[in-house]
């Protein structure tokens, strides 16, 4: 049970960082006009909340 715990952990630490990378690219585009449709700082709070929760929950167990 806590291996995929952590295995989940570790999917949306590594979901965060891609966020974190997409909001970076989102920011720095040359064409002002293409905005995207995705919150990228939403996704990776998002990811970053579900790690902390699945961290608490596989230290308890």
């Amino acid at each position: 049970m806590h291996e995929g715990l952590w295995i989940a952990v570790g999917g949306c630490l590594f979901l965060a960082i891609l966020a974190g990378l997409a909001e970076y690219r989102r920011a720095r585009r040359r064409n002002l006009d293409r905005v995207g449709i995705i919150s990228w700082p939403g996704v990776q709070m998002l990811a970053l909340i579900a790690a902390l929760v699945l961290t608490i929950l596989a230290l308890k167990n």
